[in-house]
């Protein structure tokens, strides 16, 4: 196998040709995305830069407590960023919160006791960063639909309620609708891993100098991990936030404002 490569900052600002050409498109076309590709290459390198400075004192520091405020830092900030995209969903940041909390500790828990990964923070930190990334986009998408649901089937759901039903009788296929539009990506990506493209880590693998088989026994751990943190990010986001759509009365509230922000990405 070949040695792990370093790359230096004059590789990443080659890399910005690219770029010029995604700013070429967008002006070309007149998308009005040329300001939005500025500012989000601007922020990455920004943020990676300084979460690797982070990370590598971590990783020589080796101390599980700083690895559980780190995940714990980004689950506040995936919460925050997925309230984003489920504006029309009373109290979104505290369920996405719990539910975020909840995946990233039950799964890091599991593959610990199972003897997956080591309990060391070069282990953990990516892949609490990973189920963690995982599960902010599953649970936005999820709860992004059951409030553009419930919203848009607000008379139905009404009438339902009038003949006796319960609040959560009354939108369970709109639950169940939206768990499966949090699931279905990456279930669709897990079906098509190795045929149309290759994933992350193993690329990243492969590009250190990993062996193949090692580096595709990684992948299938890390799809197999990251299934089951969405799995579980999903079911507690939809089942927290489906109660608070109605009063104790199984009477249906008055959804919160989707904001201009929520509309558009719906």
């Amino acid at each position: 196998m070949t040695a792990a490569i370093h790359l230096g900052f004059e590789d990443v600002a080659a890399t910005l040709a690219l770029v010029a050409v995604a700013v070429a498109v967008a002006i070309w076309e007149r998308t009005d995305l040329e300001g939005d590709i500025a500012v989000a290459v601007a922020r990455s390198f920004i943020q990676l830069t300084a979460i690797g400075f982070v990370i590598e004192a971590i990783f020589d520091n080796d101390s599980i407590v700083w690895v559980a405020l780190l995940l714990a830092v980004m689950v506040v900030f995936g919460a925050l960023t997925a309230r984003a995209r489920a504006r029309s969903v009373p109290d979104a940041f505290w369920v996405l919160l719990f539910a975020l909390a909840i995946a990233a500790t039950a799964t890091l828990a599991l593959v610990l006791a199972l003897g997956v990964f080591p309990v060391k923070a070069r282990y953990l930190v990516p892949v609490g960063g990973m189920v963690i990334g995982n599960a902010m986009t599953a649970s936005a998408v999820a709860l992004n639909r059951l409030g553009d649901e419930i919203s848009d089937a607000a008379a139905r759901i009404e009438a339902t309620l009038a003949l006796g039903a319960t609040g959560t009788q009354a939108i369970r296929p709109i639950a169940r609708r939206s768990l499966r539009s949090g699931m279905i990506p990456l279930i669709d990506s897990t079906k098509t891993t190795g045929l149309i493209f290759f994933p992350g880590t193993m690329v990243g693998m492969l590009l250190a100098g990993a062996s193949p088989t090692d580096a595709v026994r990684l992948q299938l751990v890390l799809l197999y991990v990251l299934l089951g943190a969405v799995a579980l990010s999903t079911l507690l986001a939809v089942l927290l936030s489906r109660r608070a759509f109605f009063t104790a009365d199984h009477q249906l509230r008055e959804p919160p404002a989707r904001g201009p922000q929520a509309a558009g990405s719906a």
